[in-house]
């Protein structure tokens, strides 16, 4: 029964899942000196820093690519602002909309993070086939979608 318990255990996709997010936090993809930014914080700038480049971005992408609440987005926001990473600006034709811009400061780190994104990618993918890969994406996609009640696109 015992070993019963801890094959199961060791197999958790939980589990699994959760070491693996860990180690990924762990290394990140921010360059080290960035030490103002939590590590939420951290993937919310990677994702504004390479979004914005092709489009203009909004808190409500934050909240539904990060999948949190409005007022957790908004505090994240905040303090990225204050420590001089993003700021907010009024859009014209709706002045309740704030586009997230980010700031000088941040784009610097732009070129450093994509480098470390790269290697990161390279690391994780080592040794696994684009067969096995896409197996394995298609199958974390499906996962989120069943713990979050969406479909799957």
């Amino acid at each position: 029964m015992d070993n019963e318990i801890k094959a199961e255990r060791e197999n958790h996709v939980g589990r699994v899942v959760h070491m693996l997010s860990h180690q990924l936090k762990r290394r990140g993809t921010m360059p080290q000196m960035v030490v103002e930014l939590t590590p939420m914080q951290k993937h919310i700038l990677t994702f504004i820093l390479f979004e914005t480049l092709d489009r203009d971005l909004y808190q409500r992408d934050i909240e539904e690519e990060f999948r949190i609440r409005r007022s957790t987005a908004s505090g994240i926001l905040q303090l990225m602002e204050k420590n001089g990473f993003i700021y907010r600006q009024s859009v014209e034709k709706d002045a309740r909309l704030k586009q997230i811009i980010p700031t000088e400061k941040a784009v610097k780190l732009r070129m450093d993070i994509l480098v470390n994104i790269r290697e990161m990618e390279k690391r994780l993918t080592d040794g696994i086939s684009k067969e096995d890969l896409d197996v394995c994406l298609r199958v974390l996609r499906k996962m989120i979608c069943n713990l979050s009640g969406e479909q799957v696109k």
